[in-house]
């Protein structure tokens, strides 16, 4: 508020309400009180308001913050000046006393409001990990990270297993004691560029003759012996996927599938 008006609102003149500042300008610091600019004047139009008044502005008014009008109460002499200030301290005291008979009341406030910010930042990570669950099923390159395929689900064994040959970046790894030509048809379905590999014990696996039809027509398969694992891995780039059949007999029975958080070279290096 401006001097003006504070001297309108205590009963006193303008005048004097600036020689009280003047003379306890120590209790006035710039975040109680400061100088109004010309520029800020002729913006908040205060000098044509008192020009229209039939009064000039010699010098730039005073205005002052919550804590200056506060402040003046104490140092100027007006009845109503000094009715504000007993009041302000009054309410001062009152407030004192407030917070000191209900201390326990403000502790339990703040126990509350803690435990609110633990329990909202528990609810954002809930719903953080929910909306990624969300945003994982409608992500339509997205594949299953395990599940079972029934008896009859040959189409969709053999569409995941398909879309899973497509992601392959680097190479494909296969490794299955059972493989026939249905096995090459699906490693057809791979990016240029990608290396594809077949782990497979002989003495179960007839595909000399279609691998040799295969590698003349389409990118070279290799075909490498191994007699020592039981179970079916598919490796796409570093990824291991855990098969519980023959890909090829996918659909036909129930099989289950897995992805592993295994690093692939310790499957390859016990290999023989």
């Amino acid at each position: 508020m401006l001097d003006s008006d504070l001297a309108r609102l205590y009963g006193v003149e303008t005048r004097v309400l600036n020689q009280a500042v003047k003379r306890n300008i120590e209790r006035f610091p710039e975040d109680f009180m400061f100088q109004l600019t010309k520029e800020e004047c002729l913006k908040s139009q205060i000098v044509i308001l008192n020009t229209a008044r039939g009064q000039h502005l010699k010098y730039m008014p005073y205005a002052f913050t919550e804590n200056g009008v506060a402040m003046l109460s104490s140092v100027l002499r007006s009845k109503t000046a000094i009715e504000v200030n007993i009041r302000i301290m009054r309410a001062f005291t009152s407030m004192r006393s407030f917070m000191m008979n209900n201390a326990h009341v403000f502790q339990r406030l703040e126990t509350v409001e803690h435990h609110q910010l633990l329990l909202q930042e528990h609810l954002s990570e809930h719903d953080r990990k929910f909306e990624e669950i969300l945003t994982r099923l409608d992500d339509k390159d997205s594949e299953p990270i395990e599940g079972f395929f029934f008896e009859g689900q040959i189409f969709d064994a053999y569409t995941l297993i398909s879309d899973l040959i497509r992601k392959a970046k680097n190479r494909i790894i296969l490794i299955d004691n059972y493989v026939d030509d249905r096995i090459l048809k699906v490693l057809t379905k791979r990016k240029e560029g990608v290396s594809a590999t077949i782990y497979t014990d002989p003495r179960h696996s007839q595909i000399s003759n279609d691998l040799r039809r295969h590698n003349a027509q389409y990118p070279h398969i290799e075909v490498r012996n191994c007699t020592n694992v039981h179970d079916r891995f598919l490796i796409v780039d570093n990824t291991v996927y855990f098969i519980g059949g023959s890909i090829k007999d996918l659909g036909k029975k129930i099989v289950a599938f897995s992805q592993m958080h295994q690093n692939p070279e310790d499957i390859l290096s016990k290999l023989r």
